[in-house]
């Protein structure tokens, strides 16, 4: 009877506290009427949470070990700045950031993200700002694979878990292995464990600049284009980024940004 008694007391207290939290929003949204998006956003908040993997420069790397920067970061503080809010990055593994996204525990994921079917089932996407050209890393002197068409079935390629390499290598039938950051996927190369890795220009450009064993063919396989990815229906915040990513692209800043560093 007693604790019969103690859950109703429980349950009238919870009603009472979810009542107070509905008025309480109610009149933050009431309050925030007629204000700019930059004045309503940092009043409802402050941070701006950003996903991504720091391990795909240029778009997100790291110096320090700590700070990422990258092209990436470099819009997502312009978004940020535009929002009125003080940017945060979490940095996970590339499949994290995107299930991070998917369960609304971050804001927005950027990391070099292509925008596919699958993805677009579960998450929204920005207006593309990128492009770029996947393509193969092999061991100097292997010999393994020549040229796009020797990856085919049964062909064991190293893949970052979750990108579009992923798929497309998987949809060949090759004998995918899948890696959290390249890095791994280079030192398994090297060793002889996979025959090339799959995956984009730019950062290829930066892994084979690290590993003087690597080289990247004179091919490539197909041509990726990059988004920001959001929580699925999460139109408000989506508007807000494809009017911050329409003004960088127009404006020549995204070209900018990619420059600054590829060349550092």
């Amino acid at each position: 009877m007693k604790k019969f008694v103690s859950l109703a007391c429980v349950f009238t207290m919870a009603v009472s506290v979810l009542a107070g939290c509905g008025s309480a929003k109610t009149e933050t949204k009431a309050e925030t009427t007629g204000e700019t998006v930059a004045e309503s956003t940092a009043a409802a908040g402050g941070k701006l949470i950003m996903a991504t993997e720091a391990g795909f420069a240029p778009y997100e790397y790291t110096e320090d070990g700590q700070t990422v920067i990258g092209v990436d970061v470099d819009i997502a503080n312009e978004i940020a700045k535009a929002m009125g809010k003080e940017l945060e990055i979490q940095n996970m593994t590339f499949d994290g950031a995107l299930l991070a996204v998917q369960e609304g525990a971050v804001d927005f994921a950027a990391a070099g993200i292509s925008v596919i079917p699958e993805r677009q089932e579960n998450m929204d996407f920005s207006i593309e700002y990128a492009t770029s050209k996947q393509v193969i890393v092999v061991k100097k002197g292997a010999d393994v694979i020549t040229s796009p068409e020797d990856i085919k079935e049964g062909t064991a390629v190293g893949v970052q878990m979750g990108t579009t390499a992923d798929f497309y290598c998987g949809d060949l039938g090759c004998d995918v292995k899948q890696y959290n950051k390249y890095a791994e996927a280079a030192l398994e190369l090297m060793n002889g464990k996979i025959a090339c890795i799959v995956m984009d220009s730019l950062p290829a450009e930066q892994l084979v600049a690290a590993n003087e064993e690597l080289e990247i063919l004179d091919a490539e396989l197909f041509t990726d284009k990059y988004a920001i990815a959001v929580k699925k229906g999460n139109t408000e915040l989506l508007d807000q980024i494809n009017e911050v990513l329409q003004t960088l692209v127009d404006e020549g800043k995204v070209d900018e940004y990619t420059i600054n560093h590829t060349t550092k």
